[in-house]
């Protein structure tokens, strides 16, 4: 269902969608990924359908959808923004907790709170789904975000993970910038994992070689699953290993069975399981998806400990993948320096809040300033203590 919003200005109506089922999918995936070479699969309709129609994004879950539409007059949609009104900052991979725990000392309240994002899901791209017309609906969809929050009376509004040319427009509205990082592997037109090696310095080579060699030593095998290989066992296989780290890692995992099933029945083009087997079992698997020019890594779990099978499983099988698929980058996902000594390369990533009350604004603000400089430094040093050889890296 969708309801009218305030309009924000001029002749622009911006509506209320509450969940990705009332919104046109040829409208969306049009907005989306108006470029097919740049396809980024997470922001596609059903991607958002396979969250919310599980029920693992739902307003049980701390997720309530929100989802503005913009149009001009009685014109035919030409923006959407994926927006929720939160209950928590769990699943969101840029931390908040802080600013919120800030606001309860004060006897103020931080939840609920506006998010625009794919849940669960920290993978630069676009928020703003403008198609090739950013311009007036980009500010249109800024504008009506920070009057919902006047008007609801929220603390704040966020935008995470979206675009470096996003993040640029919402800061000369107001809005504050906040910068962090991710680990990329580029790939420079190799035409093979050897080639790639050669790039590396000889120590680095040696040791990612020997990692390879002993993670599949213990009689286990790979195996690349995609389309219409892809069955339901697979993805019970795969749930098992994915709740077994999710429990670990969070207390509970974030997604439910049913995701994978409605992924699968939705998007199996889109998905590359790397699956391991040993005595003729599956033992651990990565999920990643596959968009137009990149390898977007997902997620991962084993109900074995190898050594080095992780590494294996997660990031050389992603390598390996992208160079047979000549993809220019592997995105491997939220944290993890291990990564850098394997070959990918820090990224940034961008996100932009709008905080209400101006005292807490410009206390946020004065953090950020001081965390982009550390971030940026950070970067710097850590993009000097990569694996390649001198002048090599990309």
């Amino acid at each position: 269902m969708t309801r009218k919003a305030t309009p924000p200005a001029g002749s622009w109506e911006v509506s209320v969608a509450d969940g990705v089922g009332a919104i046109d999918e040829a409208t969306w995936d049009r907005l989306a990924n108006p470029d097919p070479k740049r396809r980024n699969p997470t922001l596609r309709h059903a991607f958002f359908r396979a969250l919310e129609g599980s029920g693992s994004i739902s307003p049980e879950a701390g997720w309530l959808p929100q989802h503005l539409l913009a149009r001009e007059a009685d014109g035919p949609v030409r923006a959407i923004l994926p927006l929720y009104l939160k209950a928590h900052s769990f699943g969101e991979y840029v931390f908040d907790q802080g600013w919120a725990e800030a606001y309860e000392r004060h006897g103020l309240d931080y939840y609920p709170k506006l998010l625009s994002a794919v849940p669960v899901t920290p993978v630069p791209g676009r928020r703003f789904l403008t198609g090739d017309d950013g311009g007036a609906s980009l500010e249109t969809l800024a504008t009506a975000i920070r009057q919902i929050v006047g008007r609801q009376r929220l603390s704040s509004a966020h935008v995470t993970f979206l675009e470096e040319g996003e993040a640029d427009v919402l800061s000369r509205l107001g809005w504050l910038l906040r910068t962090g990082q991710q680990f990329h592997w580029p790939n420079a037109g190799y035409g093979d994992f050897e080639a790639f090696l050669g790039t590396l310095a000889s120590r680095k080579r040696k040791a990612l070689r020997r990692e390879r060699r002993e993670a599949l030593s213990p009689g286990l095998s790979i195996e690349w699953l995609s389309g219409r290989d892809i069955t339901e066992a697979h993805w019970d296989a795969f749930f098992a290993f994915y709740t077994d780290t999710g429990s670990r890692k969070w207390g509970a995992p974030y997604l439910n069975r049913t995701f994978f099933s409605l992924l699968g029945e939705a998007m199996s083009e889109d998905a590359l399981l790397v699956m391991c087997r040993r005595d003729g079992r599956y033992v651990a698997g990565a999920l990643n998806l596959i968009g137009g020019d990149a390898l977007y890594g997902r997620y991962w779990g084993c109900i074995e400990a190898h050594p080095f099978l992780h590494f294996e499983v997660c990031y050389y099988q992603a390598i390996d993948f992208a160079i047979h698929h000549k993809l220019a980058r592997v995105e491997a996902g939220a944290g993890g320096d291990h990564k850098l000594v394997r070959g990918y390369v820090p990224a940034p990533t961008y996100s932009a809040h709008w905080i209400a009350d101006p005292r807490f604004r410009h206390a946020i603000d004065d953090y950020l300033v001081r965390e982009r400089r550390y971030v940026a430094e950070e970067s710097e040093a850590l993009g000097a203590l990569g694996p390649y050889r001198r002048g090599e890296r990309s």
